[in-house]
């Protein structure tokens, strides 16, 4: 068994002891990075390389933080008019997916590069 296929094997397995120590330890040295930040090479390489992902000039790695929960509709002082079904503040869905955020973010802040594509790679409780 390859290094990659080891790799991939070790993902597909969440609970397993040593992955779960493993992100719980990355997820903590993730929190003490900015927002978005650029890494010097991907988190798991066999992921990044079935994304399209090569390790030569002029690929980047970018990490970024998503807050995860739902959305409040911004009304002044909960102030809403129309309908009573549109009467919603608190329990709104976001329609947009955290990848899709995250993606968005990152081709905000990097205007001059184009987004490859993005995975997971951890979620904090």
């Amino acid at each position: 068994m390859g290094a990659h296929k080891y790799l991939e094997e070790l993902a597909k397995k969440k609970q397993s002891d040593v992955m779960r120590f493993l992100l719980r330890v990355r997820c903590w040295e993730l929190r003490q990075l900015n927002v978005i930040h650029r890494a010097s090479r991907p988190s798991r390489p066999d992921k990044a390389r079935r994304m399209g992902y090569k390790a030569k000039q002029g690929y980047v790695v970018y990490r970024i933080r998503v807050r995860r929960g739902g959305r409040k509709r911004p009304v002044p002082k909960g102030a809403t008019f129309g309908k009573p079904t549109n009467m919603g503040v608190n329990q709104l869905k976001y329609q947009r997916s955290l990848r899709a955020t995250a993606e968005e973010r990152v081709g905000r802040k990097c205007a001059n590069l184009r987004v490859l594509n993005s995975y997971w790679i951890n979620q904090d409780s």
